[in-house]
């Protein structure tokens, strides 16, 4: 067991990812055969690595400095111990939180990342569908600059009873002070968790938050579920995001009383605002210098990269680059140019985490070049 402090506990959501690799020439057709049935494609190796926002975001915020504690729930077969082995060659303690439960079927996903397309993924929830605020080791938290909850609608205990359960977890953690954030993860629309009530569950849960990360498409499907249809009914929302859209869905989240609202915004960047400096002031054990936090709007472009490998984790990266700089003391600029940094790192590799490079290396990267911004702020 882990017994001194760490600046960040990433906990919630995590899984094994296994992604075959697509050979060239192949992924042409490949699209379209992929589920039909009887085709054979011929793949290359797979890749075998962690998944979920507790894995993705905490072992992306290890590379870029930071010490890291792991909070998530798997079971007692082999893929269970095959997670576990994944999460030891990082680092022997970083696993010390995860929750082994004898029965259950630990969670993984086969993605499906053809080149020129956007990921498939074959998804089974196992633990995470039981992950209770009991499986949280509270004492190690209370020794965490930071504590970090990962994709709630993957977990079917965490917006049950309009996320009773998460807002518990989350009481119980700012009751020791610990800076908390809370990311989110597109609800299956067919599902549960698509037909859960987002906006209730939100209510319920952001007034324990300091920082809210979620995608603006998740934040539009919890919260504007016609414009959400709307928007990807031919398309999707990305390519006709507005200022207009951001600023109002940031407006009503902080409303709920997180300090800072960042939204993820994809290929485009991300939009981040700041709450008054009283707020910023009372996030708790990672708290910084209002001055540098409060009342700040910024929009940071994405970086230009050669190739995009592969998006899977791409959002985890940004939100683990993000609660870097927050941690490493810098401002809420550029706290969101380390964010689209570590994204931009992310998308050149295969898996969600071995594209990050160190905390030295992406600060001497932050001036590369960025893509025309789509969002002007004046």
């Amino acid at each position: 067991m882990q017994t001194s402090p760490v600046d960040l506990i990433s906990a919630g959501h995590i899984c094994l990812d296994i992604t075959p690799q697509f050979l060239n020439g192949s992924s042409d057709r490949s699209l379209d055969r992929l589920l039909r049935p009887g085709s054979l494609i011929v793949v290359g190796p797979t890749s075998i690595a962690t998944g979920g926002a507790a894995a993705n975001v905490g072992l992306c915020a290890k590379r870029l400095g930071l010490s890291v504690a792991l909070m998530g729930k798997c079971g007692d077969d082999s893929l269970g111990r095959t997670l576990l082995e994944v999460l030891g060659r990082f680092s022997p303690t970083c696993a010390s939180g995860m929750r082994v439960t004898p029965g259950e079927h630990t969670s993984y996903s086969v993605v499906l990342a053809v080149p020129g397309a956007d990921r498939i993924f074959l998804h089974c929830p196992g633990a995470n569908d039981t992950f209770a605020a009991e499986d949280v080791d509270l004492e190690l938290v209370s020794r965490a600059r930071l504590f970090y909850f990962g994709y709630p609608p993957l977990m079917a205990r965490m917006y049950a009873d309009d996320g009773a359960e998460l807002a518990r977890l989350l009481g119980e953690v700012k009751q020791r002070s610990v800076t908390t954030a809370l990311d989110m993860a597109l609800p299956d629309p067919a599902g549960a968790a698509g037909k859960a009530d987002w906006r209730a569950i939100l209510g319920e849960a952001l007034p324990q938050v300091d920082l809210f990360l979620p995608s603006v498409e998740e934040l539009t499907f919890m919260l504007r579920r016609g414009e959400y249809d709307r928007l990807t009914r031919d398309g999707d929302i990305l390519d006709g995001l507005s200022i207009e859209l951001l600023r109002d869905l940031a407006e009503e989240c902080l409303a709920w009383g997180p300090a800072v609202v960042m939204i993820k915004c994809g290929r485009h960047g991300l939009y981040v605002r700041g709450a008054p400096a009283e707020r910023i002031g009372a996030m708790g054990s990672a708290a910084p210098a209002a001055a540098g936090w409060a009342d700040r709007e910024v929009f940071a472009p994405s970086y230009e990269v050669p190739q995009v490998v592969s998006a899977t984790g791409s959002g985890d990266a940004a939100v683990a680059g993000f609660l870097a700089g927050l941690l490493h003391g810098t401002d809420l600029s550029a706290a969101a140019d380390y964010a689209c940094a570590a994204g931009a790192q992310n998308v050149q590799a295969v898996d969600a985490v071995s594209g990050l490079k160190s905390w030295e290396e992406t600060t001497s990267g932050l001036a590369a070049a960025r893509i025309e911004p789509v969002i002007k702020l004046r």
